[in-house]
Order: C-alpha cells, then sequence, then structure tokens
C-alpha cells in the first residue's frame, strides 16, 4: 500500500513540475525561430550592440530575453560549438525569474547559467557568478569569457591573493567570476576604507549563484570575519592546564555528552573533581567565571572534536574541516576560547586571533542583491526551508536524457565490522571486472583507513580528501577510467565532471557494458541532499551508473537516534555479516534523516534569529560610515557644534587637510567602536549559558542587551571623535592620523549549532 501511494506522489510531483515548466515552452519556441546560424559575425555584433543601447535605456529584461537567449545560443555554438538543449534554455529562463534551479550533474548548468549573465549584464550593472572555488571561478571565467566577449561584453575573475587594482577592474566588468566568501571579503575590506577611490566593489546588483545549496544553507550561517592583526594569542599555560584537566576527567563520571553529540557539560562529581584538581573554591562562583569557560571549551575540545574529522594538524597548525564537503575550510576558526583548547589540546602553537573589525554572514551578504538565483543539482529536499529563508522557489529541469542510475536500497549491518568486510568483498570483486568505483566517506580518517585496507588487500586505490585538496580536479577527472578506485570524503569534485572513460570511446563503451561508474557511500549524513550529491556523480548526461550505501547500526548517525530510541532486539544481535532485512529498515532509515533534517533546520532558523538583530545593526552603522567616506555626512565638528574651532583650523592647516583629518578621525572611531561592540555582543553570546538557570528566554536577554547596549553606541562615537578633534587643535599635523591603513587579515569562524545548551548543561 505504501508503495503505491509513493508511486502516486512521484507522478502528481512529476506532472506538478511539467505544469510549472509549460509556460517556457512558449518562448522557448520563439528562441527556436529567431535562427540566427545565417547571419554573419559582423551582424550579431551589431544586433549585441543594440541589446545593451536598448538595455542601458531602459528597456526592461523581459522584453529583451528572446533575443539574447537567441545571440547567446548563436554564440555559444559558434565560439564553443555546443548546441544548447531546450532544457538548458529553461533552465536560463527560470534563472532570470529568480528562482533556484534544478539540474542533474553533467546536464550543463555553467552553460545554462551564461543566457540569464548575459542578458542582465546588458545593463553594465554587474552580474556576479559565485562558484564554489577559486579553481572553478578560474576555469569559467576561462571557458565562458569568449562568449561573453563575441557579445561585446566583458568579463572578470576575482581570486583569493589578488592585488586591489585587479580586483577593481574584475568587479568593473559586466560578468565577475567570484567565490561567495571572496566577494564577503571584499564587501568587509571595503567597509574599513579610509578614501572612496580605495573601494573595489561598485552597488550589487545581481548574484547568480552556483552549487546553491552549500552556499545557501550549509555555507549560510558562517560568518566571514576581517580583523586587525596583532592581538597575541591567550595564556598559552592556561589552556594547556585546562587541556591537561580535561584529559583527567572521565566521561559518563564526570562529564557527559549530549545524545545528538553536540554539548559537553560537567557532572556535580566531575565539577567536585576539577575544584580539586585545580586547587579552587566552586567553579560556579562569579570570580571564577573564566576558569570555567576555559574548562568548558578544553572538554569541548577533548569530548566533541576529532582530529582527522573535524580538523586536521598540518604543519604545526589547526585546519578545520567542513562538515558538510570535507575539505579543508581555508582559513577557518572556532571562536578563541575553542580554538586555544583545540590547539593546546594538540601541543601546536597558539595562533594570533586578530581583534575583529568586522563580520557578515553569506546569508546576509546575499541578501544585500537586488536580484539572486541559483543552482545545483540537490534543491528539491530543501525547497521549503530556501523558500521560508530567502523567498526563494525551486524549479526543477528534467534531464535531457532519462537517468539510467540505478539506486540500489541500502544494505545496512548490524555492526561496523561487518559493514567494513562487507564492503571491501564488494569493492574488490567490483574491481576485479575493471569497472570504475567512486567511495565517499564521511572524514578523512574513514578514507585513510579504507584506503589502506584496501591497499592491503591488493586493491590500488587513490584518495581524494582534505589533505590533498589541490589534486582534486584531476583526481575527479580520472575517477570514471577503466579499473579506478577513488576514495573520496565529501569534497567529491562539485563542478567537476566524471567522464566514463576520461573521454576515451573504446574504454567508455566497455565501461557501460560493465554498468557504468558505481558509487558507493559508507555512512548515511544528516541532510539527503549530501546523500544525493554522492548518487549524482553517477549516471551523468545519461550514461548508466549505480549508487549504494553500506552502513551499520553503529554509523554516528544511526548510533545518535539508536541512543533516543533503542532499535529492535532482533537487529542487534542479527549475524554481524549479513544485512538486515524488511521493509522496516529502509522505512526507518527515511525517518532518521527526516528528524536530523527537521532538527537541524530549526538548528538554522534559531540561529538566524541570534544573527539578524546584529545585522540590522550592522547595517546602521555601515551606512552612516558610508555617507562619511562618501562625503554625503555632515562634517564632525559640526556635531560639536563649533564652528568656531573648525574656522579657526581652517585657516591655520588649510581647509582640505582639516577636512581629510575630520573624515578619517570619524571612520577611524565608528570603526574602533564598532569593533568593540562586535567584542561585547562575542562577550554576551559566550555568557548565554550562565543564563539557562534563569527561566528568561536566553534569545529574549540576548536581544535586550543588544538593543540597549546599540542605543548608547553613536554617543559612545560622537564623543570619542569630538574628544580626539579638541586633542589636534593647536596640535598640528604632525601627530594626526596616519594615512597607511591597519594591517588586516581575514577568516571565517564556525559557530557552534547550540548556541544556548540545555538548562543547567554546564551545572
Amino acid at each position: 500500500m505504501e508503495s503505491i501511494h509513493y508511486r502516486i506522489r512521484n507522478r502528481l510531483e512529476r506532472a506538478l513540475r511539467f505544469r510549472k515548466l509549460k509556460p517556457y515552452g512558449e518562448r522557448l519556441q520563439a528562441i527556436r525561430a529567431l535562427s540566427l546560424e545565417q547571419e554573419t559575425d559582423p551582424r550579431l555584433r551589431e544586433r549585441a550592440c543594440r541589446l545593451i543601447q536598448a538595455a542601458r535605456g531602459g528597456v526592461c529584461a523581459d522584453d529583451l530575453l528572446i533575443e539574447s537567449f537567441a545571440l547567446t545560443y548563436e554564440a555559444v555554438r559558434r565560439i564553443l560549438n555546443i548546441r544548447l538543449f531546450d532544457v538548458q534554455l529553461m533552465a536560463g529562463m527560470a534563472l532570470h525569474e529568480g528562482k533556484l534551479v534544478e539540474m542533474q550533474t553533467g546536464e550543463g548548468k555553467t552553460l545554462a547559467a551564461v543566457l540569464p549573465a548575459c542578458l542582465h549584464a546588458l545593463y553594465g550593472q554587474g552580474v556576479h557568478m559565485m562558484t564554489f572555488s577559486d579553481y572553478l571561478a578560474g576555469r569559467d571565467a576561462s571557458w565562458m569569457g569568449p562568449v561573453y566577449e563575441y557579445l561585446g561584453l566583458t568579463v572578470g575573475c576575482v581570486r583569493e591573493g589578488m592585488p586591489a587594482a585587479e580586483r577593481r577592474a574584475a568587479y568593473a566588468a559586466d560578468v565577475t567570476y567570484v567565490t561567495a566568501k571572496e566577494a564577503g571579503f571584499d564587501y568587509l575590506r571595503d567597509g574599513l576604507s579610509m578614501d572612496s577611490d580605495s573601494l573595489v566593489q561598485r552597488p550589487f546588483h545581481l548574484a547568480l549563484i552556483d552549487e546553491a545549496d552549500s552556499i545557501l544553507i550549509d555555507e549560510a550561517r558562517v560568518p566571514l570575519v576581517i580583523a586587525g592583526e596583532g592581538k597575541p594569542p591567550g595564556d598559552r599555560a592556561d589552556a594547556e592546564r585546562m587541556a591537561a584537566l580535561a584529559k583527567r576527567l572521565r566521561p559518563g563520571l564526570d562529564y557527559d555528552v549530549d545524545d545528538a553529540g553536540g554539548q559537553v557539560y560537567l557532572t556535580e562529581a566531575g565539577a567536585e573533581r576539577a575544584e580539586a584538581l585545580l586547587g579552587c573554591g566552586s567553579l560556579y562562583d562569579p570570580e571564577q567565571s573564566g576558569r570555567l569557560a576555559g574548562l568548558h571549551h578544553a572538554l569541548h575540545a577533548e569530548a566533541l572534536l576529532r582530529s582527522d574529522v573535524d580538523y586536521i594538524v598540518r604543519e604545526g597548525r589547526v585546519e578545520l574541516v567542513d562538515e558538510f564537503t570535507g575539505r579543508i575550510a581555508d582559513k577557518r576558526r572556532w571562536p578563541d576560547g575553542v580554538q586555544a583548547a583545540v590547539e593546546a589540546k594538540e601541543g601546536v602553537a597558539p595562533q594570533p586571533g586578530g581583534r575583529i573589525l568586522g563580520m557578515i554572514t553569506l546569508q546576509h551578504l546575499l541578501s544585500l542583491y537586488p536580484s539572486i538565483c541559483g543552482m545545483s543539482g540537490t534543491l528539491r529536499s530543501s525547497a521549503e526551508e530556501l523558500r521560508d529563508t530567502y523567498q526563494l522557489e525551486v524549479a526543477v529541469i528534467p534531464p535531457n536524457r532519462p537517468c539510467r542510475r540505478q539506486d540500489e536500497p541500502p544494505l545496512v549491518f548490524p555492526n561496523l565490522l561487518g559493514k567494513q568486510r562487507a564492503l571491501l568483498t564488494e569493492i574488490a570483486s567490483v574491481h576485479r571486472t575493471g569497472r570504475p568505483i567512486l567511495v565517499g566517506t564521511a572524514s578523512v580518517a574513514e578514507s585513510d583507513r579504507l584506503a589502506q585496507a584496501l591497499l592491503q588487500a591488493g586493491v590500488p586505490c587513490c584518495v581524494l580528501n582534505a589533505k590533498h585538496d589541490e589534486e582534486e580536479a584531476e583526481l575527479i577527472a580520472r575517477a570514471g577510467t577503466w579499473g579506478a578506485v577513488t576514495i573520496s570524503t565529501n569534497m567529491a569534485g562539485r563542478g567537476v565532471d566524471i567522464v566514463l572513460g576520461g573521454g576515451d570511446s573504446a574504454q567508455y563503451a566497455k565501461i557501460a557494458q560493465l554498468g557504468g561508474l558505481y558509487v558507493i557511500g559508507t555512512n548515511l549524513h544528516d541532510s539527503r541532499r549530501l546523500d544525493d550529491q554522492l548518487r549524482g556523480r553517477a549516471g551523468r548526461q545519461g550514461d548508466p551508473g549505480t549508487s549504494r550505501f553500506f552502513l551499520s547500526l553503529e554509523d554516528p548517525l544511526l548510533h545518535r537516534y539508536g541512543r533516543e530510541y533503542p532499535f529492535p532486539e532482533r537487529w542487534q544481535s542479527a549475524a554481524p555479516d549479513k544485512p538486515l532485512r524488511g521493509t522496516a529498515v529502509p522505512r526507518l532509515l527515511a525517518h532518521i534523516q527526516r528528524v536530523a533534517e527537521g532538527r537541524n533546520a530549526e538548528r538554522r532558523r534559531m540561529l538566524n534569529r541570534y544573527a539578524d538583530v546584529l545585522e540590522q545593526q550592522r547595517r546602521i552603522i555601515a551606512a552612516w560610515r558610508r555617507g562619511v567616506l562618501m562625503e554625503e555626512a555632515p562634517p564632525p565638528l559640526k556635531l560639536a557644534e563649533d564652528a568656531a574651532r573648525h574656522e579657526r583650523l581652517c585657516r591655520r592647516w588649510g581647509a582640505e587637510r582639516v577636512r581629510r583629518l575630520e573624515k578619517r578621525v570619524t571612520l577611524l572611531h565608528i570603526d574602533q567602536r564598532w569593533s568593540d561592540y562586535v567584542e561585547f555582543v562575542s562577550t554576551v553570546r559566550e555568557g548565554l549559558h550562565l543564563e539557562g538557570l534563569s527561566r528568561q528566554d536566553p534569545l529574549d536577554l540576548f536581544h535586550q542587551r543588544l538593543i540597549g547596549a546599540f542605543a548608547d553606541l553613536p554617543h559612545l562615537i560622537e564623543d570619542s571623535i569630538r574628544r580626539e578633534l579638541r586633542a589636534f587643535d593647536e596640535s598640528g599635523p604632525d601627530i594626526w592620523p596616519e594615512e597607511k591603513p591597519p594591517r588586516q587579515s581575514t577568516w571565517t569562524y564556525l559557530l557552534h549549532d547550540h548556541v544556548v545548551p540545555n538548562r543547567f548543561s554546564l551545572f
């Protein structure tokens, strides 16, 4: 009965999707009817020039769509020798309408995105093509650049480490390829500029986001941080003392970890043991709050953060691993207390943190764009959250050729050992046939262990994980060749196609006859999207392929669920080398993932409520600062209502020099006070766990404290400006602020999902 309902629901969903795409049919016919193959190159360029003039003359994009898409189609055909499919044209229309487009792997998302990019680039206001990595930004800009140039448009590419002049030129182009993080860091740097001439970005217009689910959901809450260098690391001896203490505390007796694995808390016995070992009074006395926080950070590092899973140690530094991609998260840190605790745990030198000058999440950055759209291969399962958070609808585009991939039901074993044996047997057996295999693991440590076991079994393989990310594109490109066995974390080449046979037609025929690429997953993820991303590596563009997951009841997700809702005794006592049977198994797996997705979505919503108020305040200060920078705000000395002093300084030192002084002092004090305020917010946030003892809602407390403190912030800024300007009254320019900008560094912060632990969790 359930399977009948499932089939009926799928048919209804498919019919509804096709109905939503029906309006694109008329436009598609009009584009095809406007055949431009017989036009000469000069005539096509002339038509493109007229389109640019029409767009910049005020004609709306909808009225230009048919001719623009037809011109772009023909430019792609002539420059790249590729004919766009109807589904790519429909995807381009959906993107133009501000939708999120789901297209399966290998269906040509990069080419489809060029259609709306060219249309909106006609207006000369800038289109930001946000890619997943610097590599993809450079690749796509180089690949698609000749198409834009053929149509009279300019294209730029922004990469990490580029000098400011090159960045400014890239952002001035009609189309700019850039990662979302790099665009965010440039926005933050512009927010600290002392001169309007040093700005690199212009006002935002349109962001077209590749791998939209990763950026809009997985990465959306990770704050981008810009900091001034020079803040020394915390007391290393204290961190090492707490790390040693955390190792002496006994799990289950002195501290417990919650069922979700996201919180650690002292028991009463643990608190007494810690107090005895530290030789201090009660850890819960107000004067011991710093020591209690240090111990909590050390416990967090010891009990919750695992080497080669959550981070790796490389060249004497702790580097974080992104939980969603398995990649090294470049320049990412935990909040300073946790960062120092992990460094002490691993015995590496602490890194200076820097004073935070500005921060913004990707979600808030993207909300600054008047228009956004995006594309990915896995959006459907998150459509509701994307609609609620961004007011964006998901349009599902059917594949050009029917998908031939076989998604086999998962095999679930009672324990981890049984799963590992079955996994090794399956890989060795399939490898003997020559069929290529891609194995997706959940962590760096697991991929290394599996690779070692395969080598001992005589199966050669290559490992693609966070320790070898520079080789990603090359390794993924070889993953579809004869006899290839590739072990990978989730980083499995987003944006890079796995071509069966590596482009060799003879190899392709042999591999296709064997069933195509065989994708194996070794763990269920908290989100179906991540599993679907792995499955989608096989069966591109109608190729054959197979996917299957090998699981055990001891896997992290299933184990966490089993602690809350114990599995049937017959499952746990079953033969370890045989998979569990019965229709209840796949139903339970689907239920577990739905529960995990619901919890994660609720955590994201809660964290948004904490972040939104700070972002609103940041925008108020940023608008004030920009007014001063662009000289739209009144001179600061008028704030002090001292026109006589202003005139005296102008006569003595020159009006232009005084104007620059006023402007620079104002900008410096806005930045200084905002940095102080951000540090205050971090302190409030860190202390929220102490509020868990009261009956007040921590979110309400957080908002009350921020709103109260922010009300005083403009007055504090103005007072500090007045004091400094008065000091310059008679001193002269010798002690005026230097023109040299402060040194800056950038990183991303990893916030914990549990902003506020459960009540009494630390006590």
